[in-house]
């Protein structure tokens, strides 16, 4: 269940960027940029995660690396998808 939440928080999290860009950039291509700065952004919030799972909940660094990966992937893919999409063209 906390793995969904953390995965939702991601997508929200690159909703908030998208808006940024749109509303700071005034242009669709902005929006893809914005998305570009939420990977870096999104990896450091994936990696707190991870730092959360292995000091506080108990979990080792083998067992968190997995759902790294899984919680960084999924919105990370998303956000450059978005911004092919947007920057193409």
């Amino acid at each position: 269940m906390h793995t969904l939440k953390i995965l939702l928080a991601g997508f929200a999290l690159l909703g908030l960027f998208l808006l940024a860009g749109r509303f700071l950039g005034g242009s669709v291509a902005k929006m893809g940029t914005a998305a570009l700065w939420f990977i870096p952004v999104w990896l450091l919030a994936s990696i707190g995660n991870l730092w959360v799972g292995v000091n506080k909940a108990g979990y080792t660094v083998a067992q968190e690396l997995p759902i790294l990966l899984f919680v960084f992937g999924i919105p990370t893919l998303a956000a450059a998808i978005i911004s092919w999409k947007l920057t193409r063209g």
